[in-house]
């Protein structure tokens, strides 16, 4: 198993005469939680192969087709991806299918994308006073 979601599930079971000391060791273990997901959606291939698999579950070769990346690299990434748990697979017969373990992951990129486009036009404001 994981160590890090040991972590998360000890924080769960620690005793609750720490209260304060839990509060804050949960709260860390959040961040640490937050911080590897954002790790994992750090590389474009990654956040690539999610937004396809936001479509329903795909093949590799399905994946491979959309992402257009060889198929080692594109195997690395599913790796990462399944080891942090963010995608599941299912092997039936020679195939393996991909999917998103929790499709709560495409609202977190749909934020980022309003994150990005909301500083972009304030950018892009400041470069039309400058140009003014």
């Amino acid at each position: 198993m994981n160590v890090r979601i040991i972590e998360y599930t000890e924080v769960v079971n620690r005793d609750q005469s720490q209260v304060g000391a839990t509060d804050n060791y949960q709260q860390e273990a959040l961040r640490r939680f937050k911080a590897d997901v954002f790790q994992v959606l750090g590389h474009p291939t990654r956040i690539h192969i999610i937004e396809c698999l936001s479509e329903g579950e795909l093949t590799v070769s399905a994946i491979l087709e959309r992402i257009d990346v060889e198929p080692a690299n594109a195997s690395q990434h599913l790796a990462v991806l399944r080891a942090k748990r963010l995608v599941v697979n299912r092997k039936e017969r020679n195939q393996v299918f991909y999917s998103l373990r929790d499709p709560l992951l495409i609202e977190v990129l749909a934020t980022m994308k309003l994150y990005f486009k909301k500083h972009l036009e304030e950018s892009m404001s400041m470069l039309r006073e400058m140009e003014n």
